[in-house]
């Protein structure tokens, strides 16, 4: 285990057993979602933002360090009892809290739909509650019980997963992805977008720097398991979710003051929504989108720029993504007169941006006359 890590786990094991102020930021949660849940859990849970209130009816969501379950007894009310909720935790201490107030919620809330499971955010495929089994009946000794400990992990992640990959409509989490160390932070956002099924979304809400975090600030565990020096710079944290494959990328939330300010960097709280989905092969359907504005142009994920009013032509994977949040507000849709089946398309050359002739959605021998519509507003045209 790191020194990063270890630093990590003691102080929150320390929060788990007595409130510890630096560990969160000020947050306003729903009143009203809070009344079910003990104080016990309110007191010992740490964030800096609320990614709850983004989630919906139905829907099964994993929380990364999930703590003593203040996030997951949220979702838990807000999903209802047709959704699910996953909490992840490494810290025995956390999840005891979690787990023995479970039931208390459940039966105030009337049902059961939250589990806690625990784990290494940046590892969500590998069990620690089964390794621990499997490593007391086999305890490691030697070289070579090391090395069979090593192997049996990677058997453990392959069989029996933590969390299957595209399992989860969305990840959230709450201030814990700055406490991984950096060497880890590339596996931990491609481990969300791993679980995450098609069409899902993370919903992140952590502490991020306006300048790069030196390196003697990095060297800090005290500093690293407070949320300061684990964090990454704004632009880095957008950037990570792009690297790992995500798009529709925004920010939900962005706290104007910060949350604290060391060395002269700024800490604050950002809440970033992305997007899995744009994976897969792009065929041509004669479709196309015009972007509304109000911006001048705009360049989309796959480096794609449309000037506004302009009429293109995108393939129908694009096309589909675009009816979708965060986009369909932001264009208008033109489907062919002619449909183009899905098995009879050809490939699309998503690698171009290209202007969409009229005639190619209405169909070369077009040649129709109407008379005039009445107006879409209900008033005269005339």
């Amino acid at each position: 285990m790191s020194t990063v890590e270890s630093a990590v786990r003691a102080r929150y094991a320390a929060g788990a057993a007595a409130p510890e102020a630096k560990l969160c930021c000020p947050v306003d949660y729903n009143s009203e979602l809070l009344k079910v849940i003990p104080q016990e859990v309110i007191e010992r849970d740490y964030g800096c933002g609320d990614p709850s209130r983004y989630l919906r009816e139905g829907e099964t969501v994993l929380d990364l360090g999930s703590g003593t379950g203040k996030i997951c007894f949220i979702a838990a009310q807000v999903v209802g009892p047709s959704g699910k909720v996953i909490g992840v935790d490494m810290t025995d201490e956390m999840l005891a809290v979690a787990r023995k107030n479970a039931p208390v919620v459940a039966e105030r809330i009337g049902y059961s739909n939250v589990e806690f499971r625990k784990g290494r955010i940046q590892d969500l495929a590998l069990d620690l509650e089964k390794l621990d089994e499997e490593l007391k009946a086999r305890p490691i000794t030697d070289a070579a019980s090391f090395l069979r400990a090593d192997e049996l992990a990677q058997e453990l992640r392959i069989k029996h997963p933590l969390v299957s990959d595209d399992s989860v409509d969305v990840v959230v989490s709450n201030c814990v992805l700055n406490l991984v160390e950096a060497g880890a932070k590339r596996q931990l956002f491609d481990e969300i977008f791993r679980v995450l099924r098609k069409g899902g979304r993370a919903v992140i809400s952590d502490i991020v720097s306006d300048e790069e975090v030196p390196e003697e600030l990095q060297n800090d565990a005290e500093l690293w398991s407070g949320c300061i020096s684990g964090a990454l710079t704004e632009e880095a944290f957008l950037k990570a979710f792009s690297d790992a494959g995500f798009y529709g990328i925004q920010i939900l939330r962005r706290d104007a003051g910060p949350w604290q300010t060391v060395q002269g960097i700024e800490f604050r709280s950002v809440t970033i929504e992305a997007f899995k989905g744009k994976q897969g092969a792009c065929f041509e359907r004669n479709q196309a989108v015009i972007y509304r504005g109000p911006f001048k142009e705009v360049l989309d994920d796959d480096n794609h720029r449309m000037e506004r009013g302009v009429r293109y032509a995108v393939c129908d994977k694009t096309y589909n993504l675009y009816k979708k949040a965060p986009y369909r507000d932001a264009f208008e849709f033109i489907e062919p007169i002619r449909e183009i089946p899905l098995e009879q398309a050809q490939p699309f050359d998503c690698s171009r941006t290209a202007r969409r002739d009229p005639r190619e959605t209405k169909g070369r021998d077009y040649s129709v006359t109407t008379e005039a519509s009445s107006c879409c507003d209900g008033g005269d045209c005339c």
